[in-house]
């Protein structure tokens, strides 16, 4: 019997344990997105991801590509090996040759059921959001959506999955402890290119899809371009001048449009100046916008709330310019300057004007 003192004392927290069945699920997997013959650069970030959390598992990386069949689907498979897959599953059939739902899912699904992988990654873009919640529907596990950065607890075998909460003022980590695969989308550029080697190589596993035209309710009657392919790209511009309302109005935006053009730069935006009208929604960068990762980032009369941070503070160099020395953005940029943006934007305009041509008469 216990004695009294030991029946007060708090229960220890209960630690968990894997079960036998999620013991039998190892590895992890890549969605390797493509559509009209392009591959989404967001699969590649993936794959280096997924590297990185197998080599601390202990497990091999597989890539997922479904396609129409062919030499350049089957090209995909290369490129997931030289971006750090050791085996891809591929998957053809003619009924795969455009994305719907219902053949993509019964694919993935039947993949997952017959090998067991402990992790499934997929982009956080319209197709992989689709192609994701219907797959964890479908199996009956957990997903994360949108995250911001991915780990693995050791002990459990658990994903960490971390993604901003209540409306971005939070970041939370999630793990699905009881169910298998644990899956989670990332948004494209959250996760630094890997970098290529082009002598690793990997295996093949060929898998049918089983499944009729019939039985797919959908149907494809045409494909219509991307009205958004002439709009601005900010995901994967290598240098942005964003701007928020410590600009005062929207006349004063042209200082940003003024440095970007000299800089062959893009323009960004925080949500406020986005809701207020001073520039389009496809400028917004932000946890509610674009998630960015450019070589150079000016942040010009931001405060720097962590809606806005969760979208580009991956950036390589950060320059933020703001007259309020406690502005949280300068606890993350790189470089600051404490002054009136509305004088230092021209004054780094006419600088780079300056040094740009002089650069241009030297070479």
């Amino acid at each position: 019997m216990m004695s009294e003192a030991e029946a007060k004392k708090p229960a220890g927290k209960k630690k968990f344990e894997l079960d036998d069945r999620l013991k039998a699920y190892k590895g992890i997997w890549v969605f390797i997105e493509h559509e009209r013959g392009v591959l989404h650069p967001v699969s590649l970030e993936l794959l280096g991801e997924a590297r990185k959390l197998a080599d601390k598992l202990g497990v091999e990386v597989a890539g997922v590509v479904m396609g129409v069949g062919g030499e350049k689907t089957r090209s995909f498979c290369n490129e997931a090996f030289h971006y750090g897959a050791d085996l891809c599953y591929l998957m053809e059939d003619p009924l795969l040759t455009d994305y719907r739902n219902e053949p993509f899912t019964k694919g993935m699904t039947d993949l997952v059921n017959k090998y067991q992988p402990e992790i499934l990654l997929l982009g956080a873009t319209t197709l992989g959001r689709d192609l994701a919640g219907s797959v964890a529907t479908t199996l009956q596990t957990g997903l994360t959506a949108d995250c911001t950065e991915l780990n693995v607890d050791l002990e459990v075998r658990s994903l960490l999955a971390t993604r901003p909460t209540f409306g971005g003022s939070l970041l939370c980590t999630i793990q699905t402890l009881n169910y298998r695969p644990q899956m989670a989308t990332v948004r494209p550029r959250v996760m630094p290119m890997p970098d290529i080697d082009k002598s690793r190589t990997g295996r093949i596993v060929e898998e049918k899809l089983g499944m009729v035209e019939s039985a797919i309710i959908t149907k494809v009657l045409e494909f219509i371009p991307d009205e958004m392919q002439d709009k601005p790209q900010l995901p994967f511009a290598d240098i942005i001048v964003s701007g928020g309302r410590g600009m005062k109005k929207p006349e004063n935006f042209k200082l940003h449009w003024d440095l970007a053009t000299v800089l062959g730069a893009e323009v960004g935006a925080t949500r406020p100046v986005v809701q207020a009208g001073w520039v389009e929604l496809d400028r917004q960068v932000g946890q509610s916008g674009k998630t960015v990762r450019p070589k150079l980032y000016i942040a010009a009369g931001i405060s720097g709330a962590i809606q806005h941070r969760v979208g580009m503070d991956a950036s390589d160099v950060i320059i933020a310019i703001n007259n309020d020395p406690n502005a949280p953005i300068f606890d993350f940029a790189h470089y600051g300057i404490v002054g009136n943006a509305m004088t230092i934007l021209p004054a780094l305009t006419e600088a780079f004007k300056t040094h740009l041509a002089t650069a241009r008469k030297v070479g």
